[in-house]
């Protein structure tokens, strides 16, 4: 039986692409647990916000947080709901070209 596609959401492939432009640390885990981990290293290297930790549980699993001003946050959730982080939000406005201003039909008076 041959397997279908899995549908890529829209929303969810912006907001890859979005926290692809955050800055990104790689750590180990070690006996804590990931969140844990991810945790105690914003803590001791003062790490602000917007940032993605890549937290290497074991050699095959890798788990992603995404550390904002309202806390840490999974990745996965971020990306699906990029729309609802300030900082990300700024990020957004800067990737997007502004729009061109649309001209009014009244003439703007300048005081001499």
């Amino acid at each position: 039986m041959a397997r279908r596609r899995k549908r890529k959401s829209r929303r969810r492939q912006e907001g890859r692409r979005i926290l692809e432009q955050v800055a990104q640390y790689s750590i180990e885990s070690g006996e804590d647990k990931p969140v844990t981990a991810a945790r105690k290293f914003i803590h001791a290297q003062g790490i602000v916000p917007p940032a993605v930790l890549l937290v290497r549980r074991n050699e095959h699993t890798t788990d992603r947080y995404f550390w904002a001003e309202k806390g840490l946050f999974g990745a996965q959730y971020v990306e699906e709901n990029h729309f609802l982080f300030p900082s990300l939000k700024v990020l957004m406005e800067l990737k997007t070209p502004d729009k061109k201003p649309v001209l009014s039909s009244t003439p703007s008076i300048n005081q001499v």
